[in-house]
């Protein structure tokens, strides 16, 4: 039985067991005791009855026959009647069985004593030590209720409340694991809400300006048109800044489900540089995508088209006029790779390892494009999806990054 393992039980039934068979031994000793007493005692009266006939001067023959007679009658029933010896007599009035009674009384008191001394004894330690376990248990129940995980609860032993114990510390570290949970959402919220309302007080202030700008010289065409087509900027950037800062805080909240599906990889990746096509003949730049061939990659066709163009979209922001952005791809047994590399400016090492961070700009970009979002969106899209994306860099000579799927 699982009773029995806990071992504070399983000593206490040890001793209850142990009390029985003393209280078994203590009757059979008892009875022995009793045996010997009233063998003496009716040895004394025989020894009182003898005496007292030999000095009346009867035979020996006749005593002896008498002592060891066995045949009751009317007669001797009515002579100890005469002389007040029935089974109404006193006890007391009685002196042989009076101290038999004496005896024995003595003796089942000094043994109902001792046993009931030592069964006291055995249950006041075993609840004494059941209250000290509970009392600790409390103690631990009550700090965490205040928050203070650092306690756990007996679990030293085996046996039911042990478990239930195991059972309330695991109950505990749910609970630290959801107050962990609820206080990162907290941060992460107020991280957000902090990072969206720093980075909406540079184009707002810069709404209110031009506001203020056409406000006072409505007649002046050429400056309302110039601060319209800024205000136009302004509110294009805040829409961009917003949007995308929805879509990470949907993707660090895990509230996005990627698909999975089978997507054609030349079809993905001219989905996520169409758009980008026409700004970089703009700017006189060129993006090269390598063929490939029926090559498939299972993803959110979607959401990866979204990282790879952002990706694209920050290879253009720091590559000069004339320069080059090149889509190329390869495959392993266990992966595809895709990657995405420039002949720009090129990222300065202390650089490298936040350049995923969000609103991070390097102090040599400062004057370039972008809102410092787009490829911290793109790491959390590709991770996101149980992929890895990395980077490699030199100052001057370009940057590659590298985008790669477990096949």
């Amino acid at each position: 039985m699982n009773l029995f393992q806990d071992k504070q039980i399983k000593h206490y039934t040890a001793f209850i067991l142990t009390l029985v068979l003393l209280i078994f031994l203590s009757v059979i000793s008892l009875n022995a005791v009793q045996v010997k007493a009233m063998h003496g005692l009716f040895l004394s009266h025989d020894n009182a009855v003898v005496t007292s006939l030999f000095q009346q001067g009867v035979s020996k023959d006749v005593i002896a026959k008498a002592i060891t007679s066995t045949t009751n009658s009317q007669e001797g029933a009515a002579l100890l009647a005469d002389i007040g010896v029935t089974e109404h007599t006193a006890i007391r009035f009685l002196p042989f069985i009076d101290e038999f009674h004496k005896i024995s009384l003595y003796c089942m008191l000094l043994f109902s004593v001792i046993l009931s001394s030592l069964l006291l004894a055995g249950s006041f330690i075993f609840f004494w030590k059941r209250e000290q376990l509970y009392l600790q248990a409390a103690k631990v129940i009550t700090n965490f209720t205040e928050g203070d995980f650092s306690y756990h609860m007996p679990q030293m032993k085996e046996g039911t409340i042990y478990r239930l114990f195991a059972c309330v510390d695991q109950l505990a570290m749910i609970l630290q694991s959801k107050n962990e949970a609820e206080k990162k959402a907290k941060d992460f919220l107020k991280s957000t809400i902090s990072d969206i309302s720093h980075q909406l007080k540079t184009p707002l202030a810069a709404l209110t300006m031009y506001h203020e700008i056409i406000s006072e010289e409505p007649d002046h065409v050429q400056t309302v048109i110039e601060y319209s087509q800024k205000t136009e900027l302004a509110l294009k950037r805040m829409e961009q800044l917003i949007q995308v800062m929805l879509k990470i805080t949907r993707l660090d909240a895990g509230s996005i489900v990627f698909g999975k599906e089978s997507c054609g990889l030349w079809e993905l990746i001219s989905q996520s540089v169409s758009e980008l096509t026409t700004r970089a003949a703009r700017e006189g730049k060129e993006i090269i995508v390598d063929e490939v061939p029926e090559e498939t990659l299972i993803c959110d066709k979607q959401w990866t088209s979204e990282a790879i163009g952002n990706i694209v979209k920050n290879a253009l922001d720091h590559t000069d006029s004339g320069g080059t952005i090149h889509v190329s791809w390869n495959r392993t047994p266990a992966m595809l790779r895709i990657m995405i590399s420039d002949n720009g400016s090129g990222i300065a090492p202390e650089d490298l390892h936040h350049v995923f961070k969000r609103f991070y700009r390097s102090k040599k970009s400062l004057d370039t494009q972008g809102i410092g979002l787009g490829l911290s969106l793109a790491k959390a899209i590709v991770e996101g999806q149980g992929g890895i994306i990395s980077i490699q860099s030199a100052l001057g000579e370009g940057t590659v990054f590298t985008i790669s799927f477990l096949t």
